[in-house]
């Protein structure tokens, strides 16, 4: 794979489980009644935490499953499994515990009063298991090349820009797309997902019966 290839990749991967644009409804929702300056603190922080935590994966995922034992073959199959939830999540526009917080996660927020900045757009609405799963998998599958792995970090911290820019002018989004045409645009990036997730199951299933008839 040239890195072209690798690059158009890893951000088709990361915008779709990211969904910068998708996301825009739940920053406008929670940060409804913060001044200007405070959502775009908000905004700051929130991509801020989420970068270092998928920054974290990015260095710890591969030795992480070297550790644990787990091959590479079943991570892609379990991480395309768990894709493919996030894009039926996507595709019927339904917020679960996935893309979204449980009700029992929000019910102990409300409780507690976090800063939501940290919970729940950090975590889970930017690097949420989706995007975990993508940065532990494209890591993995670039081992051995440091160049690749630099350069799917650095396409991942650019969807994240993307992340910041969208909170900046959610406002414009919203009123040129509406909540009916970020839901389309979702459900069309669902569909894309659920093929690359589908993808990760069929190689991992097919590298995993070679290994084993070898």
């Amino acid at each position: 794979m040239s890195m072209f290839e690798l690059a158009l990749a890893a951000f088709a991967n990361f915008f779709i489980t990211i969904d910068p644009i998708g996301v825009v409804p739940f920053f406008i929702a929670l940060t409804a009644g913060f001044s200007r300056a405070q959502r775009r603190a908000a905004a700051l922080k929130s991509v801020a935490i989420a970068a270092a935590i998928l920054l974290v994966f990015t260095l710890i995922g591969q030795p992480l499953l070297h550790y644990l034992g787990i091959a590479l073959t079943a991570f892609r199959i379990a991480g395309g499994a768990l894709l493919f939830l996030l894009a039926v999540d996507m595709v019927v526009a339904r917020e679960g515990g996935i893309r979204a917080p449980t009700p029992k996660e929000e019910e102990d927020a409300a409780h507690r009063q976090p800063d939501v900045a940290v919970f729940p757009l950090a975590i889970p609405l930017i690097a949420g298991p989706g995007a975990i799963t993508s940065t532990i998998l494209l890591q993995a599958q670039s081992a051995g090349d440091p160049a690749a792995q630099i350069l799917t970090a650095a396409i991942m911290l650019g969807v994240l820009a993307l992340v910041a820019v969208c909170f900046f002018a959610a406002d414009s989004i919203m009123a040129l797309l509406g909540l009916t045409g970020v839901n389309v645009l979702s459900r069309v990036l669902g569909i894309v997902l659920a093929a690359l997730a589908v993808n990760n199951i069929i190689e991992g299933l097919r590298a995993s019966f070679s290994s084993l008839s070898s």
